[in-house]
């Protein structure tokens, strides 16, 4: 097996499940917040939904360096708008990594501000904890934020209170 068919994998399966949260955010309380020093919903809902395009930057750039990127999120309006950009930035990322060949997620990749290193690891690396496993963080804060708002939150990886599966 391939290296990007274990990643392609793993991303179908877990986009299945942030799709699932991602239907039960409502975008009409984008505002809310669960504490002062949390983030807005509607501000974790797109970073949610956004946050795979790091699989592009990733695999497609040697290296992100914050003094020569400028980032200006785009809040989706409405639930509905908030799932397409999610399934869209779920079809890019699949659509890159069936380009990469093994090598490539050897290939080191490299964050920084200007001369400022932050890391540099391999590109599996990066894919496995700055775009997979951050993803998924954000995703469980999210549901928690459903449930705070008394939402029902779907199975992620299994029954909820909610959802005896």
């Amino acid at each position: 097996m391939a290296i990007k068919d274990a990643f392609i994998a793993e991303l179908k399966q877990e986009a299945a499940s942030t799709r699932k949260v991602l239907e039960r955010t409502p975008m009409d309380k984008a505002d809310w917040t669960p504490h002062a020093k949390s983030m807005k919903l509607g501000n974790l809902a797109n970073h949610v939904a956004e946050l795979l395009s790091w699989t592009m930057v990733t695999m497609d750039q040697d290296e992100l360096d914050f003094a020569k990127f400028e980032y200006k999120p785009e809040i989706p309006k409405t639930t509905e708008d908030l799932v397409k950009k999610f399934d869209d930035m779920v079809a890019k990322s699949v659509e890159c990594l069936e380009k990469c060949d093994d090598a490539r997620f050897m290939e080191n990749w490299t964050m920084r501000n200007g001369e400022q290193v932050y890391m540099t690891m391999p590109k599996a690396a990066v894919l496995r904890s700055f775009t997979f496993n951050h993803e998924y963080h954000h995703r469980a804060q999210l549901s928690v934020y459903l449930r705070l708002l008394d939402i029902p939150v779907p199975g992620i990886y299994g029954p909820t209170a909610d959802e005896p599966m």
